[in-house]
């Protein structure tokens, strides 16, 4: 008789080498916060709809874009410094100080630019955003501090944690007729709860730092800073600009299709957490084979997802935003489409740009993203008022291409760069197969309930599994190995 032993499988999943342990539980983690947000947004976009959705969306803009300025870029160098095992306590305590004091600068910001954030303070979320940005600089130490210390599952936790937090007090808000407050209110909860259980972890306490310490931080805090801003208009601009030139409804809409794509992430956000301290790592102990085997790597795991993503979502896109998210939401699907390429170049813009910043190059990052971060804004001002949602996401796309290039090049200097040709070959070939086998099925079977279009994800997802198995040996041999380093029984006909 089989018994499972928590302990005895713990032990089993703590044999496993180290970077596919915290891969494993980044990924599970990421998966498990995407299908929450997922099946809560589908909720959410039934029970209030699109023009609401779109409210909340545009406070996380904002929230997200003063959170920058009150990180300055030092969460992302106490992040840097930690990692590297000296002046750990030192590095802690000075951050602690330079993040209160940019909190209340950013608070003060805002404050000034009040009366020109019309929508913003409109739908009265502004209090709910002050206490937001209060809350995360509590958040933003004590994960960033525990980040550092290379504890990555108790920081994918405590992000989980935050989700789950979140979405419990926006159902119960929702149910209750809260509205936006009810789901600006439960997100400041999921971060507050999230802050308290990273702290729990937390083994570093302060201790004197020198002006040293501080010049180390803010050498590398400026470009960290500045790259991170660059990301930041690739996540947000479009939103904030839809919502100057749109709807609060269009918003909601291109977030939701948006939010869909971001199934191809998984693997992607994954390997980025988990490698992001191995990598400065290695880069301190001048290690760049290592470096460039496990970006390749990252890439063929990256695109293992995003590829046939990409392909079914080309197929099944408006089905789903219609059966799922409800019938006003099925206007999104052109913008799916272009949005799902966009994940594909955000496989490589994302790893690249993490291995520049792990390498100590994050003045390289920031050249190339600020190139690409002013043509997004420009493209975003031509596109938008003309095509919509649709321009936002062509915007979006030529942009992240053209960072993804540009960080190849930077990158290029330091390491090859380079992907698994096989492999990826592989990748395509069984996602073509897969899109074949679903588009016949969809000619002779009519998407008509929510039933069949799941049936079909399903189908797609189960041939382009067995297809690719058994194309490449490679990848066949890794996952059978982990699944039985994990105790997962493998098939026999695989």
């Amino acid at each position: 008789m089989l018994v499972f032993r928590p302990s005895g499988y713990l032990a089993r999943v703590m044999r496993i080498d180290p970077v596919q342990r915290q891969s494993l539980i980044s990924l599970g983690s990421t998966i498990g916060l995407t299908a929450i947000g997922f099946l809560s947004t589908m909720y959410f976009a039934h029970v209030v709809g699109p023009s609401i959705l779109g409210a909340y969306f545009l406070f996380v803009a904002y929230f997200s874009v003063f959170n920058l300025i009150g990180d300055g870029g030092f969460g992302g160098a106490a992040v840097k410094r930690i990692s590297e095992g000296e002046d750990q306590s030192a590095y802690f305590t000075a951050f602690i100080l330079l993040r209160v004091a940019l909190t209340v600068i950013s608070v003060g910001f805002l404050l000034i630019v009040q009366p020109y954030l019309v929508k913003l303070t409109s739908s009265g979320v502004l209090p709910w955003l002050i206490l937001a940005l209060i809350v995360s600089t509590f958040t933003n130490i004590a994960s960033n501090s525990v980040y550092g210390r290379g504890m990555v599952g108790i920081n994918q936790i405590g992000s989980l944690i935050d989700t789950l937090v979140r979405i419990l007090v926006q159902v119960a808000a929702v149910v209750l007729g809260y509205g936006v407050a009810g789901l600006a209110g439960g997100f400041v909860a999921g971060v507050l709860v999230s802050g308290l259980f990273n702290f729990r972890f937390l083994d570093l306490s302060p201790a004197p730092f020198r002006r040293s310490h501080i010049a180390s931080l803010f050498a590398f805090s400026v470009w960290t800073f500045l790259s991170s801003s660059g990301y930041l208009v690739f996540s947000y601009a479009d939103t904030i600009m839809i919502g100057h030139f749109m709807t609060e409804a269009d918003i909601g809409i291109y977030r939701v299709a948006l939010q869909l794509t971001s199934i191809a992430t998984f693997a992607t956000i994954a390997l980025h957490t988990t490698l992001y301290p191995k990598v400065s790592y290695w880069g301190k102990q001048d290690d760049l084979p290592s470096v460039e085997r496990a970006l390749a790597r990252a890439f063929t795991y990256s695109l293992l997802l995003a590829v046939p993503v990409v392909a079914g979502g080309w197929l099944l896109g408006e089905r789903l935003l219609y059966f799922f998210y409800g019938a006003s939401f099925a206007a999104g699907a052109g913008a799916l489409a272009i949005l799902l390429l966009v994940q594909v170049a955000h496989v490589f813009m994302f790893l690249q740009t993490m291995c520049l910043n792990a390498l100590d190059r994050p003045q390289d990052s920031f050249r190339v993203t600020a190139v690409a971060v002013a043509a997004n804004i420009g493209l975003n001002f031509l596109l938008i008022p003309a095509y919509g949602i649709a321009g936002a996401s062509t915007a979006t796309l030529v942009t992240m291409v053209l960072n993804a290039t540009l960080a190849h090049r930077a990158l290029s200097r330091s390491i090859r760069v380079r992907i698994e040709p096989r492999a990826v070959a592989h990748i395509i070939l069984a996602a073509l197969i897969m899109a074949a086998v679903v588009a016949a099925c969809r000619f002779a079977v009519p998407l008509s309930n929510v039933v069949i279009v799941l049936g079909m994800v399903g189908l797609g997802g189960l041939v382009y599994l067995l297809v690719l198995l058994r194309l490449d040996r490679g990848i066949h041999d890794e996952l059978k190995d982990l699944a039985g380093q994990l105790g997962i029984p493998w098939p026999r006909a695989l």
